[in-house]
């Protein structure tokens, strides 16, 4: 298909351009756990969390690589779950998209609980469940229209966060270069290194930093579902995955680092965002109302991009599927949409508000958050496997944008989702859904052993991956 063109052959239109994802890509790297859960993470590691979030964002970049690599090589995918499928055999393909889009549902089920605590914030008496559902409508309303109203909607979700960020770093600059003084004492690089410890708390709870910071960067992997409906793939994806790991540095180790050299990072109120405490020692009254703002514009973005991305997983699932039931969900809309995958990932999304008025689940958003980590964890590993495969292949396109060294980051990469799952185990809260984890793997697992529904590896494809085991 001619690089140019603005419809795929299954109906899609590439009408997403090079701002549109870019901002895609700014904004997927970009989660509430910065604005809200800063405060708390610092005080449970110390300046130790920035190396956290290096260590996790560099196996991050080294993914979206891998990621990045098979999408360029065949761009007309949707998903690259399609690539599971292709390397590793349809029947673990199966496993891989019905696992994926569950923690996608998962994921946009947390985002609609987190939008209702923070609308509460000007509104505490209206029902949790009404403004969850008119968040929904809106939403999945924005995704049935068309792709590039879906691209203008993050376009601009992802500038509000961009701006308070940025924000934020050039005031605490501001504050370094002036001398400012708070109730701490000065700002000054070294509050990051005053009584400094690399495990202040124990190793144990440097350990557990390692799921809530793996959570933050869920979503970056977004930007290659994009591919199939953006202009010029091959022009736009190796730029957007290169400047990964800018965004990285930037927007995370850069904020962290403005926060600690502002405030003692034993001083900083945990229970109060980090942006708000800086903000309001400057004078700036409304810093909690804008703060406010910006997480609840980062949990729509992210609620936007689950049901952007979890009706084109259920539209791939359709695809290779030979039941009679997915067979309904097999066609794009006139607008070049999958809708019926986009309505059903929606309507399941629903579950969120009947979570909130049940008094037994307390924390409905750590539960969610926690199950949907162990889904992605398994597929993002049977992922570099694919990978791993591809590059054994036919299929393997020599002048193509390759992953550096991957014969050592294939396996670093599977060995580091290993740690990362065994990390759950370290927060009680994340114990549960951990074994849960396990246990979807075994039984599934198992059903996917015995699936004959869905769409074989082509022969040629097959035959191919064996001649270079």
């Amino acid at each position: 298909m001619d690089k140019n063109s603005s419809m795929n052959a299954d109906g899609s239109k590439r009408t997403l351009s090079n701002r549109h994802v870019q901002m895609i890509a700014l904004g997927g790297t970009i989660g509430t756990g910065l604005f809200l859960g800063a405060s708390s993470s610092i005080s449970q590691t110390g300046p130790s969390i920035i190396i956290v979030y290096a260590i996790v964002g560099f196996f991050f970049f080294l993914m979206m690589r891998a990621i990045g690599e098979m999408l360029f090589q065949d761009p007309s995918q949707h998903t690259f779950i399609a690539f599971i499928s292709r390397y590793l055999g349809d029947k673990v393909g199966y496993f891989a998209g019905w696992t994926y889009w569950i923690g996608l549902i998962c994921v946009g089920m947390a985002e609609l609980t987190a939008i209702a605590t923070y609308v509460h914030f000007w509104f505490p008496n209206v029902p949790s469940w009404i403004i969850q559902i008119t968040f929904l409508v809106v939403l999945t309303s924005v995704n049935l229209i068309a792709v590039r109203l879906f691209g203008e909607a993050e376009f601009w979700f992802a500038m509000i966060k961009i701006v308070a960020i940025l924000a934020m770093i050039a005031t605490g600059i501001f504050m370094l270069l002036g001398h400012f003084k708070t109730n701490s004492g000065s700002v000054s690089v070294m509050n990051i290194f005053t009584n400094f410890q690399f495990f202040p708390k124990g190793i144990n709870h440097f350990i557990g930093a390692l799921p809530m910071v793996f959570f933050a960067f869920l979503g970056m992997e977004f930007i290659g579902i994009t591919t199939a409906e953006t202009k010029n793939p091959r022009h736009v994806l190796p730029k957007a995955i290169n400047e990964t790991i800018y965004r990285i540095l930037i927007f995370y180790i850069g904020a962290l680092t403005i926060i600690m050299t502002i405030y003692p990072w034993r001083s900083l109120n945990i229970t109060q965002s980090p942006f708000v405490q800086i903000f309001s020692m400057i004078g700036f009254r409304a810093a909690a109302a804008v703060i406010n703002f910006v997480v609840l514009t980062a949990a729509a973005s992210s609620l936007n991009s689950m049901i952007y991305s979890s009706g084109r997983h259920f539209f791939q699932l359709a695809s290779e599927s030979h039941g009679k039931f997915m067979t309904r969900f097999q066609s794009m809309s006139s607008h070049g949409v999958p809708a019926k995958g986009i309505l059903l990932s929606a309507t399941l999304i629903l579950i969120a508000p009947l979570l909130s008025v049940i008094p037994a689940v307390s924390d409905a958003f750590s539960l969610l958050t926690s199950a949907c980590s162990d889904l992605y964890l398994i597929v993002y590993a049977l992922t570099i496997m694919a990978h791993y495969r591809y590059r054994k292949s036919r299929d393997f396109m020599a002048e193509g944008f390759k992953m550096p060294m991957y014969r050592l980051a294939d396996p670093a990469l599977i060995v580091f989702f290993g740690i990362v799952y065994i990390s759950l185990f370290f927060k009680g809260t994340s114990v549960v859904p951990a074994i849960i984890g396990i246990v979807w793997c075994i039984g599934f697992g198992l059903l996917s052993s015995r699936e004959k529904s869905t769409v074989s590896i082509p022969n040629s494809v097959a035959s191919r991956m064996q001649s270079n085991d």
